[in-house]
């Protein structure tokens, strides 16, 4: 992969930015320990199950800003442990698939770092749990679980497909990938417009196959353009070309990357819906920055020319806009996020995950690593 090149200011702009959300990020320790955490309420997270689908941003972020600390990494590795403990528990029945989202910034990164066969374990056993939801009649990994949402899938799956990419990788069994591969390959058509915004949801007939119905979901409606959506298919792509060297899926992460930007252009933080009626007012959702951030830096990799320029334009308003680094009343390293807001959760907080992917980009920005 292209390695990424700065100048002298960019390198001070990121590892100062860098460091100060480090420091944030160490005090958040402090104070919570090994939890696993959602969005703010007033400023402070709150602790959320193990088994809820966020559960391993914060033990993830903690193990990506220890920078070899032993202490810190055995609170993570401590989440780590609780967090496997659901297969052993009711816990188990509340998975889905964002078991990615659980165990990649988890169990893989962990692997990563120390080569430990445990880790390598588990995270193979929540690829075989990823895997186990593909519907061969649909083509996709089903989304939720529940009589009402057989046939359902949704864009955040392209996140949790490098699990399936990485079991491949680490264990030389081709069917992981090809499960992704065949979910990307019916899933583009189904969720990505002529114009290169996304879906949030589409309605696959579980048993006959084919596409029923798109479906809004967090955006604003099914034919909108859910912020965060679009984020999440830009980096989920990038990261499907690295792992198979298939260009097209590059080429189709830079689109939905171009779109993402000419529709911020405006903004600069985005709306957490790009064409709800009141965007130009509505709540932000920065997480949604985060995540295209490092999506534009899965792409610098990958040889983009203007990716990096671009990824840094995104981070440096993050920055001056919603980092929360000098505010001892805000948990989080970004404010300006939008969880769910047709459901009322999570508005104009912060999320973990947003933080999570904040700091993953200054990482990356700064020539550190990244889980995925």
């Amino acid at each position: 992969m292209t390695a990424i090149a700065m100048d002298d200011d960019t390198i001070h702009w990121v590892d100062e930015a860098r460091s100060q959300a480090r420091r944030k990020i160490l005090r958040l320790v402090h104070n919570v320990g090994p939890a696993f955490l959602h969005a703010t309420d007033k400023g402070r997270y709150v602790a959320e199950p193990d088994w809820w689908w966020t559960s391993g941003f914060w033990p993830g972020l903690i193990r990506l800003a220890s920078d070899g600390d032993e202490e810190l990494n055995g609170i993570a590795d401590i989440a780590e442990d609780r967090l496997f403990g659901i297969l052993q528990n009711d816990g188990f029945f509340q998975l889905h698939h964002d078991v990615g989202f659980q165990f990649v910034p988890t169990a893989v990164m962990r692997f990563r770092q120390t080569g430990s066969p445990e880790a390598r374990r588990r995270g193979v056993i929540a690829a075989q749990i990823l895997m186990g939801r593909f519907n061969p009649a649909s083509g996709v990994i089903e989304a939720w679980n529940g009589k009402d949402n057989r046939g359902i899938s949704i864009i955040d799956t392209m996140m949790n497909l490098p699990l399936l990419f990485w079991a491949s990788e680490t264990t030389g069994e081709p069917r992981f990938a090809n499960v992704a591969v065949t979910h990307l390959e019916t899933a583009i058509p189904a969720f990505v417009r002529e114009d290169h915004t996304v879906h949030h949801i589409v309605r696959f007939d579980p048993e006959k196959g084919g596409r029923i119905e798109a479906l809004g979901g967090q955006g604003y409606a099914p034919q909108s353009a859910w912020a965060r959506g679009q984020a999440w298919a830009i980096y989920g792509l990038a990261i499907a070309a690295r792992y198979t060297g298939v260009a097209d899926y590059r080429v189709l992460s830079r689109a939905i990357a171009d779109r993402f930007l000419d529709l911020n252009a405006l903004h600069g933080v985005p709306p957490w819906d790009f064409r709800a009626p009141d965007a130009a007012t509505a709540v932000r959702d920065s997480s949604a920055s985060a995540i295209a951030a490092c999506g534009l830096l899965e792409l610098s990799a990958l040889g983009d020319p203007s990716a990096r320029e671009q990824a840094e334009e995104l981070l440096r308003i993050l920055s001056e806009r919603s980092a929360t680094v000098d505010d001892d009343k805000e948990d989080g390293l970004l404010k300006n996020a939008t969880a769910n807001l047709p459901a009322g959760y999570g508005v104009d907080a912060s999320l973990i995950y947003g933080d999570y992917f904040f700091f993953e980009a200054l990482n990356r920005l700064g020539g550190g690593a990244t889980c995925w």
